[in-house]
């Protein structure tokens, strides 16, 4: 599958440790998962960086993990659902909205769930790109983040099987776990959500 990091501050920083240093670091995930990663940093805009290459090889991956954001969303992806293509690579962007996802589902009941302008915008050949759209049509019907996931959330639990997901506007971040593991730990100014501890410091297993 895949695995994923996620980090909302008060103030830009940078979670080297997290990304780069750390003993079970995202950097020494991605050697159990070589297929492509991906860094999402956002400060007034986001800044998004996707590679094809295993990130614990990629000197660009180790460079990026030294920017500073006051939101974060990163993956690193072993394949499942469509080939190893940039166009398959998380986090995906569609305006201020940014998306990561781990997990295996039919798309096929989203599809007629999913607004037309939205599944025209799917690049590759996932199922959490097509995950996204159905997200982003749930969104735009709520007319607001929270309301929107809440909504889309109660659809999946009736439709698909297990996942976990991170949704950002860029002002806040929004982790979803359902028969996937994902954790939290907090630091001061900082929570961090994984879908496996990364560091030694107390995580939470959140519950689906």
């Amino acid at each position: 599958m895949c695995r994923m990091f996620g980090m909302a501050a008060t103030t830009a920083i940078s979670p080297r440790d997290l990304l780069h240093d750390a003993p079970r670091s995202l950097r020494a995930l991605s050697r159990e998962h070589p297929d492509g990663w991906g860094i999402a940093l956002h400060d007034s805009d986001w800044t998004i960086e996707r590679d094809t290459s295993c990130a614990d090889a990629c000197a660009r991956y180790a460079a990026l993990a030294n920017r500073p954001g006051h939101v974060i969303v990163a993956h690193v992806r072993k394949a499942t659902v469509g080939p190893i293509a940039l166009a398959n690579t998380h986090p995906f962007r569609r305006g201020r909205f940014v998306f990561a996802h781990n997990g295996t589902l039919d798309p096929a009941p989203l599809a007629p769930l999913t607004a037309p302008e939205h599944a025209a915008a799917i690049a590759g050949d996932t199922d959490s790109e097509r995950l996204f759209a159905f997200l982003l049509t749930q969104v735009d019907a709520a007319g607001s983040v929270a309301r929107g996931l809440a909504a889309a959330v109660g659809v999946l639990h009736g439709l698909v099987g297990s996942m976990n997901f991170l949704f950002s506007c860029g002002a806040h971040l929004y982790a979803h776990r359902f028969g996937r593991s994902l954790f939290v730990a907090h630091r001061p100014g900082v929570a961090l959500v994984a879908s496996e501890p990364l560091t030694d410091e107390p995580w939470r297993e959140l519950p689906d």
